[in-house]
């Protein structure tokens, strides 16, 4: 009787990782703070998760506003004189607003607001506007963004957790994208 059982733990305990591997990760009660380029949940409370042809359908019926989040890094202030700037391109889906480095954990004043008036501008003012939010996949910079829109108010969101990647793989069209201005830091 004792070999029985003993041999069920052992094999409990070699499933358990991987069991936890195949979990995909939890909400957190907050923002994500950290490690924003890893596995996404596949549900945002209060919020509809989409998937790539749901937001194809969305975009060609022209139902929704769009609004990208990923990351820009901005113009350093202090280059020496001569230097050369390049920002990295950016193609997004068509008649999107970028609205750049708005998806972190913690957004000082400017930037929160700077996010609220994207949003607003997004919206036309109106909250119950569908807002597609997204950024790249397994990012949860759109994430966070698409959960403080539902804590500014807004009754319609969706995430969109492939982003860009899952838009491109499937081959959908892209356009050239220049952020929203952002406030001074």
């Amino acid at each position: 009787m004792r070999w029985p059982l003993a041999a069920a733990l052992v094999a409990a305990m070699l499933a358990a990782p991987l069991l936890a591997q195949q979990q995909e990760p939890f909400e957190p009660e907050g923002y994500r703070t950290d490690n924003y380029r890893a596995p996404v949940p596949a549900t945002l409370e209060g919020a509809r998760v989409l998937t790539t042809a749901e937001v194809e359908a969305i975009w060609r019926s022209k139902s929704g506003a769009f609004i990208d989040v990923l990351p820009r890094a901005p113009k350093p202030k202090n280059l020496p004189a001569g230097t050369v700037w390049r920002d990295m391109p950016r193609r997004n889906i068509p008649g999107s607003i970028w609205l750049p480095d708005t998806g972190y954990g913690a957004l000082a004043p400017a930037m929160d607001d700077y996010l609220q008036r994207g949003f607003i501008q997004a919206s036309h003012g109106n909250k119950a506007t569908l807002l597609v939010i997204y950024c790249l996949a397994d990012c949860w910079m759109s994430w966070n963004a698409a959960k403080r829109a539902l804590a500014y108010g807004y009754s319609n969101i969706a995430w969109y957790p492939e982003g860009t990647d899952g838009w491109e793989h499937a081959k959908l069209p892209t356009e050239d994208a220049q952020p929203e201005p952002r406030p001074e830091q």
